[in-house]
């Protein structure tokens, strides 16, 4: 859940995985998925932040050793991919 600033100050905690989207006309207005719209304080860009740090933190957890499984991953792709041209392209 992230927490976000109703317009009168109170903070509520929001599950992300209920937002459908979020539109700035001025305030920032979420629509759930159930239809309910919730305004609040920060940006959109500020939700999504908070809600993709909500997602790595929830990754990060149950996958301790990702970033190494990641980086370990992308070098062997790297090192074992046959190089391409322009012309190799279909």
């Amino acid at each position: 859940m992230i927490e976000l600033t109703r317009l009168n100050g109170h903070k509520i905690a929001v599950n992300c995985d209920l937002i459908r989207y979020a539109e700035a006309s001025p305030d920032t207005v979420l629509t759930l998925v159930t239809g309910e719209k919730l305004i609040v304080l920060e940006s959109c860009s500020a939700v999504t932040s908070l809600a993709f740090c909500y997602r790595v933190s929830l990754l990060k957890s149950a996958w301790p050793d990702a970033a190494a499984a990641l980086a370990a991953r992308s070098a062997f792709d790297a090192e074992h991919a046959e190089p391409q041209t322009f012309l190799d392209r279909d």
